[in-house]
């Protein structure tokens, strides 16, 4: 790296030579800057009209000089230097000031972002003689309401505030806070990001189902981040300035993870990786963990891996940290171009090998719906939004044991049981895995095995939590998916359920409205008016004769 940074154009050789010369200068490791370096850069810096800034290393050496404009100084990328989540950068930032009589909002962003040991800025008199150093440092902890404190404005000749002590002292409760966040539930700490342009409701409705996504993945939430645009910024998605305050926020608040509502490209998930220097995931990838974390059976997780895969594919270009969140398939990081090349291979070579696994799959359960139809046994399929209440019902009809839980996509692999209707008719039920807005497309593809179970169906069950604010959306997406499957041909009973949530007006004007069947499939009398209609649904297609065969 050279010994100045910045523009040269309009200096002299001789000031110049004042610059490199800074470069070899020493401070003591306890003061900000000494009063010597400190009368010769304020000196230099009213003599050149520009500001001049040092950054200085915990040994007290001037490793770069910094040649600014009238009314900043830019800092390089310094990423070469160290950085973790319980230390800061190991170099502080000491520059002149023209125009401004403290520190301004772009020091104080400064120092948060790039986590440097202080920041200070000093005021000159009209002579060039230096007159005060303003400087500040990080203040960890979430409590405080901001990231950083100003401290009281120190004389040249008495720059002395130990730094050293100052230095590990903060770094001490840094590692703190860091073993409370370990001990914590969740692996992750995380901010949710949400851009949007159409209305605020829609925006507010989705980030909250994010909320509901991130908690079923064991990520804690810190806060959420919400910000209209007339439309995405292309590097960035959000606005620079925004992701600035995100970047603040983060390091205040502990952050681990930035969780963004909308799919992000790789290159955004780059840039944004890169500003902000902790892990960047989108709406996708969340989903595909929780998928990860889900799938039990090898059927399931050959589809999740595949579905991993071939989101990741594009994305192997990028050196982030955020491929760490998929669990299944390749690492995403390598040194160089021929690694990445190999990483690329070997991810096609794999997701080839999984699709003729899955094709298998499908042939395998094309031969189970065949040996069901030929026992004459009408099938009813369960569907609808995750975390409607699926399995539970399933296991009220059938007396079963499959696995319901209050989280998003509790079941993954498809369950089937059998159930006889009080007038000797048997049919199968079979629970189906949720769906989500926006479902992937990755795991439409990959999830094609599980939902041709669908196309056998004869009957459909959708399922729909009335006690959810956002139920028509919901409804609104399951029969988009339903359409897109080409299974809208397939009749349907709606059945409302969770009404024990809703009271009871509510709960009628919702079952005329939406033309469904009531229900609390925690409560067993509540669905005899279902069993019903779908027994004479049954006998409708002919099954009973069929049965009594």
């Amino acid at each position: 790296m050279r010994s100045v940074y910045g523009s040269r154009t309009g200096l002299k050789a001789s000031q110049i030579k004042r610059l490199e010369n800074l470069g070899r200068r020493k401070v003591p490791p306890k003061a900000i800057v000494s009063y010597e370096v400190c009368r010769d850069v304020c000196t230099l810096s009213l003599e050149i009209g520009r500001q001049i800034g040092l950054l200085i290393d915990r040994q007290g050496k001037v490793i770069l000089v910094l040649l600014g404009e009238v009314d900043r100084v830019l800092i390089p990328d310094l990423r070469e230097y160290r950085l973790a989540p319980d230390r800061l950068r190991g170099i502080r930032c000491v520059h002149t000031t023209l125009t401004a009589t403290q520190l301004t909002k772009d020091d104080l962003t400064d120092l948060a972002l790039l986590r440097l040991d202080l920041m200070a800025a000093i005021t000159m008199a009209a002579s060039g003689a230096p007159d005060k150093i303003h400087w500040a440092h990080i203040l960890p902890g979430a409590s405080e309401a901001a990231p950083y404190r100003i401290m009281e404005p120190v004389l040249p000749f008495e720059p002395e505030v130990d730094c050293v002590g100052l230095i590990q002292a903060l770094e001490d409760e840094l590692a703190r806070k860091k073993e409370q966040a370990a001990y914590l539930p969740g692996t992750e700490r995380s901010l949710l990001v949400s851009v949007f342009t159409g209305p605020r409701k829609t925006a507010i409705d989705s980030l909250e189902e994010l909320k509901e996504l991130t908690r079923t993945a064991n990520i804690i939430v810190l806060d959420t981040i919400l910000q209209q645009r007339k439309k995405p910024d292309p590097r960035f998605l959000i606005g620079s300035g925004k992701l600035e305050e995100l970047s603040i926020m983060a390091l205040h608040r502990g952050a681990t993870l930035l969780v963004f509502d909308q799919e992000l490209n790789p290159s955004q998930i780059r840039s944004i990786a890169d500003r902000t220097e902790i892990k960047v995931i989108d709406r996708t990838q969340l989903i595909l963990d929780i998928f990860a974390q889900r799938a039990k059976s090898r059927e399931g997780k050959l589809q999740v891996e595949l579905a991993q895969l071939k989101y990741l594919l594009p994305r192997l270009v990028t050196k982030d940290t955020a491929m760490s969140r998929l669990t299944g398939g390749i690492g995403g990081r390598g040194p160089g171009e021929t690694r990445l090349e190999i990483n690329r291979r070997r991810a096609r070579d794999r997701i080839r090998h999984l699709e003729r696994a899955v094709a298998t799959v499908q042939k395998n359960r094309g031969q189970q719906r065949r040996q069901r139809s030929k026992k004459g046994l009408p099938i009813i399929s369960i569907i609808g939004y995750t975390n409607a209440g699926k399995s539970t019902l399933l296991n009220q009809l059938t007396q079963s044991r499959v696995l319901a839980e209050d989280k998003l996509f509790a079941t993954l692999d498809p369950s089937s049981r059998r159930l006889r209707f009080p007038r000797d008719i048997e049919v199968i039920v079979t629970d189906t895995v949720g769906f989500i807005r926006d479902l992937p497309k990755e795991l439409m593809a990959a999830f094609k095995a599980t939902l041709e179970e669908l196309e056998n169906a004869d009957l459909l069950l959708h399922v729909i939590d009335i006690s959810n604010p956002r139920h028509p959306d919901q409804i609104r997406s399951v029969e988009a998916i339903l359409a897109e499957l080409d299974l809208h041909r397939i009749p349907v009973i709606r059945v409302l359920n969770k009404i024990d949530r809703v009271d009871r007006q509510q709960c009628r004007e919702l079952a005329q409205r939406l033309d469904g069947i009531a229900v609390s499939a925690l409560d067993r009398p509540t669905l005899k008016p279902l069993t019903e209609t779908m027994q004479a649904t049954v006998e409708g297609f002919g099954w009973k004769e069929t049965a009594s065969e």
